[in-house]
């Protein structure tokens, strides 16, 4: 049966069934004691990866923001499916973002939003942690965005 959480993260587009497979050698997901770690997610939508290159020369900041939401989304499913439900989810901890930047862009911040704006509607303030958002020169497979999150689960 799904939760409040998952219900809400499946009316924002985004169905739980759509995890993403494992392209290398890792768990997507360890629970160590109540600390959920996950692995970084690129924002595929399915098979497909939804959104590639460079930013903001490549990929515009609003689509990155979208993709960063995706990537969360991901981080998400992949979550639900370890532990059972989104609700089992006390607080966002950390996130940590990365960005496919081209050299002189410095907004990654603002691309994260979208990551964060994401987790704040399915969790409410829970959904606030720290927060890093990385620019890099690149990421696997060219994503655009990349996103992993530490997450605390209720007693």
């Amino acid at each position: 049966m799904l939760g409040e959480c998952d219900k809400k993260l499946e009316s924002l587009g985004y169905p739980l069934d759509r995890v993403p497979g494992v392209g290398a050698i890792y768990k997507p997901v360890v629970v160590d004691g109540t600390t959920v770690y996950t692995s970084g997610a690129v924002p595929f939508d399915g098979s497909t990866l939804a959104s590639k290159g460079k930013v903001p020369s490549q990929v515009s900041l609003e689509a990155a923001q979208k993709a960063a939401a995706l990537c969360a989304a991901n981080v998400l499913r992949g979550v639900q499916r370890e532990i059972g439900s989104l609700d089992r989810i006390e607080r966002v901890l950390r996130t940590v973002g990365y960005v496919n930047s081209d050299a002189d862009f410095t907004d990654q911040h603002l691309v994260i939003n979208g990551a964060s704006e994401l987790l704040r509607d399915v969790f409410g303030d829970a959904g606030i942690g720290v927060r890093t958002a990385l620019g890099l020169a690149g990421l696997p497979l060219g994503s655009s965005v990349e996103l992993d999150l530490i997450l605390k689960l209720k007693e």
